[in-house]
């Protein structure tokens, strides 16, 4: 494919990044990498077809049904546009053909030649051949014409990364927010400024507010372009640590860091995850299921592109902080961006009330649904659905609610230092998943009894576990997905260090069907 041959040996000279300099100096404006890159393609694009239409000038298309003359030019769209002059002409000695003549030609490429001679092409032939039916006036466009936007995106766009590592190591450009500009041309930007653009933040509430937002408010800062003084005060607030960028990709949105929430800031101690490490032969094809299945954010699950919305089981310890798991199918819903933390905003599907939502990549959550879930009693292990709201940071959220019932549920009623599990009544008003719900009535009880747990080995928690739960069951098994999630009570683990616990440890026995109980060896 020409596209990507011509991506691959793409390479930026010294001529290139004089040539963008000098563009970004006239301009006064900044660019984004693709925009610079679009740049270089075009130049280059327009330099090979000047070049190309100089090469071409004068030539005819070879074809069997036409006529040449010694001394004619030829060019050969089946040899990748090869090039010829006509040397020799004779007549055509095959009957089969009737009359015709050939013609030897000697390439401006000697590799086409034969050695020591001319090639032959037979012409003037009056029968059909393949390559006399020309339809396009011009066939050498479609054989050279590029798409300058296809370009940017083969070869796992290598040309922007080319040209990305090229601006990155030359010292007079500065880059913020994804643009890049000469640093001689950025407005100064003095303490007053930033002190404005703080208070224009209290002001907000914290954020998030865009640059030309703050800008307005502020009163500007000059009288040059609004795309200068907007790549001016990014700069400037992105190297003040009161401010964060908390923008999605392609958008610059800033928020006072002392007001954002602690959570958001630092990982709740219910979300803590220490990887523990485990040995992954362990798991039977039946365990590496039901481990997709759970699809746990510490679960490393490949998944590309994007989807309309995605469903998730909320376990304990999201559920009590009042978040939501990155996990593999909600990456694919959630936006990315530049900084680690990324403002959103959720609406309730149900009458359209909106939460302030953060993403937190890096610990692998979403932090601010607290309201929602008490807002509609969701118990631990409801099923919450996600999909991307009208425009880029909006996130619809939505639940299976039915009118409030009493149902069966485990409680966990911890006794002294003992975790213990009882089947009681309780309103349930959202669809759930059976295998995961567990429901706690003494919270503090709770938390102190995973204080003392915290450090314990975890096929300890497991087994304390599995005793408890047992007890609810007249074959005293529990499901594998139980475990999970009442482990999780204790201690934040992704299901696979468990089930290669209970594969490994003899002290559990699998019954089947992910069923598990205490061995009596």
């Amino acid at each position: 494919m020409l596209a990507n041959r011509w991506a691959r040996n793409f390479k930026v000279d010294k001529e290139d990044i004089d040539y963008l300099m000098n563009l970004l100096l006239e301009e006064e404006t900044p660019m984004t990498t693709r925009q610079l890159a679009r740049v270089i393609v075009d130049n280059r694009l327009e330099a090979e077809q000047t070049a190309i239409e100089e090469q071409y000038k004068n030539t005819k298309v070879y074809s069997p049904s036409a006529g040449y003359e010694v001394g004619d030019r030829v060019v050969f769209t089946e040899m990748e546009l090869a090039t010829a002059t006509v040397a020799e002409i004779r007549e055509g000695q095959n009957p089969d053909y009737g009359d015709f003549k050939v013609i030897a030609v000697d390439f401006d490429d000697s590799a086409h030649n034969l050695p020591d001679k001319y090639r032959e092409f037979a012409v003037a032939l009056s029968i059909e051949h393949k390559l006399s039916q020309i339809e396009d006036d011009n066939p050498l466009s479609s054989q050279t014409s590029i798409d300058p936007n296809e370009l940017l995106e083969v070869e796992d766009n290598h040309v922007m990364r080319v040209v990305h590592e090229q601006l990155r190591e030359n010292p007079s450009l500065k880059r913020v927010a994804g643009y890049w500009f000469p640093e001689e041309l950025v407005m100064e930007t003095d303490i007053g400024v930033l002190h404005l653009s703080e208070a224009v933040l209290d002001m907000a509430g914290g954020g998030p507010l865009n640059t030309e937002e703050i800008l307005n408010q502020i009163g500007g800062i000059g009288d040059a372009p609004m795309k200068l003084q907007v790549f001016s005060l990014n700069l400037a607030l992105n190297d003040d640590e009161r401010f964060d960028e908390v923008g999605p990709a392609g958008e610059v949105l800033w928020y006072l860091n002392r007001m954002e929430p602690d959570a958001v800031r630092d990982v709740p101690q219910l979300l803590a995850y220490t990887p523990i490490e485990y040995d992954d032969d362990l798991l039977s094809d039946e365990m590496f299921d039901l481990e997709t299945e759970l699809d746990d954010e510490y679960t490393e699950i490949e998944f590309e592109g994007r989807l309309p919305r995605a469903t998730t089981t909320i376990i304990y310890p999201h559920r009590r902080a009042g978040t939501l798991p990155l996990n593999a199918k909600n990456q694919a819903i959630f936006p990315v961006g530049r900084a680690p933390r990324i403002h959103v905003e959720l609406i309730d599907k149900a009458d359209g009330e909106k939460f302030s939502g953060w993403v937190v990549h890096e610990h692998r959550y979403v932090y601010g649904l607290m309201e929602y879930y008490t807002k509609h009693h969701l118990p631990v292990g409801f099923y919450l659905t996600v999909e991307p709201g009208e425009v880029e940071g909006q996130i619809i959220l939505s639940h299976e609610g039915y009118k409030p019932r009493t149902e069966y549920i485990r409680i966990l009623s911890p006794n002294g230092n003992q975790i213990q599990f009882e089947n009681k009544k309780r309103q349930i008003g959202a669809e759930y998943d059976d295998l995961v719900i567990i429901g706690v009535d003494d919270l503090e009880a709770v938390d102190a009894l995973t204080e003392k747990n915290y450090n314990k080995p975890l096929a300890s928690i497991i087994r304390e576990m599995l005793q408890a739960l047992s007890v609810l069951s007249p074959q005293r098994t529990v499901h594998a997905t139980t475990l999970y999630s009442a482990v999780n009570v204790m201690r934040r683990s992704a299901p696979g260090p468990i089930f290669a616990t209970l594969s490994a440890n003899p002290d559990f026995e699998d019954v089947g069907d992910h069923y598990w109980t205490l061995s009596n060896r």
